[in-house]
């Protein structure tokens, strides 16, 4: 935890100011900040031409996940389900599995896919682009389609969990399968992108509340009341409710104007357009070391699915301070996301 610390003590000194991946409310927090970015630009004009009625940017920031069906998401619509009725693997749109310890996202690699989260932004970047090769658009994705998945999934991919991922090998330590056919349940476990590894949410509400506002918050009506809560959703959205508490706003338009206000220093991206997912990538996963590195996987469990599918969890045992550190790397990738996804937008309609 102290190289946690450390390297994030470094960070804040060049980004400064500052829940499915990112929940709703980290979603809306990028698509605020790449909303107020581009104001008054071309970007901001030739997006408003692909929105429908009572739509922005950072209204549709949730779209893809809504088109999922998500709990606590709108109902699908028509166009959403016209979409993933087109797109029968469009939940594998929104991560990618690289061993969090491997330094970069290369295409065929253990953990990637040809439908995972760099492929999909970097057609969905081409389409936009107006690029017509039907080799770069092989989804046929509509060019509303495209903005409405680079919105979402610009922010996915600086979700630390939703690139790195956690591989457990029989021995309980987190390992490296060097390839695919390695994660066999047997030797090496796939932690399905941290939803395997579980936290004791009591012990986690007890420690977070001293550690990030000094007392706990009440849960709000009909909301989920966890035993263990999953790794992975800790990250979609514990660490940005913490994010917004430790800077004092509520919403993600307070967030967005608030660490616009801080001037944060973002690093630009370089290359053609369509490269950028995979340098967005592989900045996520040095995030992910960070996110795994003051965490220990603990006893295994066999666990059968709705399908009957058989698949296992592990305990989680979590650092002492993990929560403050977790929650201002996830301030830095919400920033980061904004950020990003408003150059992106910039670069495709200079």
């Amino acid at each position: 935890m102290k190289k946690l610390a450390c390297v994030l003590a470094l960070a804040g000194a060049f980004v400064s100011g500052q829940a499915l991946a990112w929940g709703a409310e980290g979603h809306r927090a990028v698509g605020a900040i790449a909303e107020k970015l581009i104001k008054g630009s071309n970007a901001e004009k030739q997006v408003a031409a692909l929105l429908l009625p009572g739509e922005s940017l950072e209204s549709i920031t949730v779209w893809a996940d809504s088109a999922k069906g998500g709990a606590g998401y709108t109902p699908p619509t028509a166009e959403m389900n016209a979409y993933t009725a087109a797109n029968p693997r469009h939940n594998e749109y929104h991560y990618t599995d690289i061993p969090f310890q491997n330094e970069h996202y290369h295409d065929g690699a253990v953990g990637t896919a040809d439908v995972d989260i760099v492929q999909t932004l970097k057609q969905a970047i081409a389409v936009l682009q107006g690029k017509t090769d039907p080799a770069l658009n092989p989804n046929k994705l509509t060019r509303r389609q495209a903005l409405l998945l680079v919105a979402h999934m610009t922010g996915d991919i600086h979700q630390p969990l939703h690139v790195g991922a956690a591989f457990v090998g029989k021995d309980g330590k987190f390992a490296v399968p060097k390839k695919h056919e390695d994660v066999d349940s047997l030797n090496i476990y796939d932690s399905r992108g941290g939803n395997s590894l579980l936290l004791d949410d009591d012990k986690l509400t007890t420690l977070s509340a001293k550690l990030i506002e000094g007392e706990a918050r009440p849960l709000p009506p009909g909301a989920q009341k966890w035993t263990t809560r999953p790794f992975h959703s800790y990250w979609d959205s514990t660490v940005v409710d913490y994010a917004m508490r430790r800077i004092s706003t509520k919403t993600p338009e307070q967030f967005a104007q608030k660490v616009i206000d801080g001037k944060p220093v973002v690093a630009k991206n370089t290359g053609e357009a369509t490269s950028w997912p995979y340098q967005w990538a592989d900045d996520a996963l040095a995030a992910s070391k960070l996110a795994y590195s003051d965490v220990t996987p603990g006893a295994i469990g066999k666990q059968t699915n709705r399908k009957g599918e058989t698949y296992y969890t592990f305990g989680l045992e979590m650092g002492s301070n993990y929560p403050v550190p977790s929650s201002a790397l996830a301030k830095t990738q919400l920033i980061k996301g904004g950020y990003n996804l408003a150059s992106l937008l910039q670069t495709i309609w200079p």
